[in-house]
């Protein structure tokens, strides 16, 4: 049996173009040999390449096409965006170039053309795609205004240094003003402009950001967000949503909290807000299903124990 000859050095456990395989000295000959998947004209992939890099298994489609970058969807996934997206998971790879070229049309992509600022295509790991705010913009055409807001509250999210190795956000409110500016008549646009207006610096998830809105919906007061509160001597919590009126906190608990550790550090939490006069109101996953109305029920029953009367309008509203 004959054995092809070895792929050029860093060719054999990722996908390539064949022109850098050819750039890189393999024969033409040996990229016919079987043992290669071709996804796309002018891609393969090695027998032994690693499925578990988004990058590398995108790379090659933003070198086949000159001047392209991954957008929409598949940026969407690469940038790890919360927020619902439909289509999502599909096996397609999104696809953008400027409007002055033609759009991509290959076996494997969803190809887009538009115009596009310098700042707007960034390098990610040595793939090209599209910035997190025009990311954002660009799904906004297929996502809800809620969902596109849980997106944009990512986004202007702060950080926490010690946890995540930047002290920036990804993005400030003028930012995403001013793509929206940039970019008037896009599809999308108008739904964009809904959600900027409704988002908020603090939210740390995006259950955080939908309990919020729903709350905002159904006539609650808007709550303080992730702001750190003192309950006593050398005792500061932060919880998720607050109304420091009532003085209630509201904290979403997205996982069952069964080992022991966790548990006491539970109860230590809330005894800490019972001995400052605090009320704390926990929310979990199924508060949160059906438009988190029992989210709403619970967070409402809280603030009217407290002295929170809710108006007329508010009701109607």
């Amino acid at each position: 049996m004959r054995i092809p000859p070895q792929l050029p050095a860093g060719l054999g456990t990722i996908p390539f173009t064949v022109t850098e395989a050819i750039d890189a000295g393999a024969s033409v000959g040996r990229l016919r040999y079987r043992g290669f998947s071709i996804p796309s004209r002018g891609i393969r992939v090695p027998a032994s390449a690693t499925e578990d890099n988004n990058h590398s298994s995108i790379r090659p489609y933003t070198i086949v096409t000159a001047f392209s970058a991954a957008s929409h969807a598949t940026a969407f996934v690469l940038w790890q965006f919360p927020g619902y997206l439909p289509g999502v998971g599909r096996q397609t790879i999104h696809i953008s170039r400027p409007d002055t070229m033609a759009i991509v049309r290959r076996r494997g992509v969803t190809g887009y053309v538009g115009q596009f600022f310098d700042d707007e295509i960034v390098s990610c790991e040595g793939l090209l795609v599209t910035s997190r705010v025009r990311t954002w913009l660009d799904c906004a055409r297929r996502m809800s205004v809620d969902e596109i807001t849980v997106v944009a509250d990512h986004l202007l999210r702060e950080p926490r240094p010690a946890l995540e190795g930047r002290d920036a956000p990804f993005a400030t409110m003028e930012d995403l003003e001013e793509m929206l500016d940039r970019h008037k008549g896009t599809p999308g646009i108008r739904k964009a402009r809904l959600a900027l207006k409704q988002a908020r610096v603090g939210a740390d998830s995006a259950p955080e950001t939908r309990l919020r809105l729903a709350l905002e919906y159904a006539g609650v007061p808007e709550p303080e967000l992730n702001v750190p509160t003192v309950l006593g001597a050398g005792v500061v919590r932060q919880p998720d949503l607050s109304y420091p009126e009532q003085k209630v906190a509201v904290e979403y608990d997205g996982e069952v909290h069964s080992d022991t550790a966790r548990i006491i550090r539970d109860i230590t939490r809330e005894e800490d807000y019972t001995r400052a006069g605090w009320l704390m109101v926990r929310i979990s996953k199924l508060h949160m299903e059906n438009e988190a109305k029992a989210a709403v029920r619970k967070v409402s029953r809280a603030l009217r124990s407290r002295g929170w009367m809710q108006s007329d309008s508010q009701l109607t509203s």
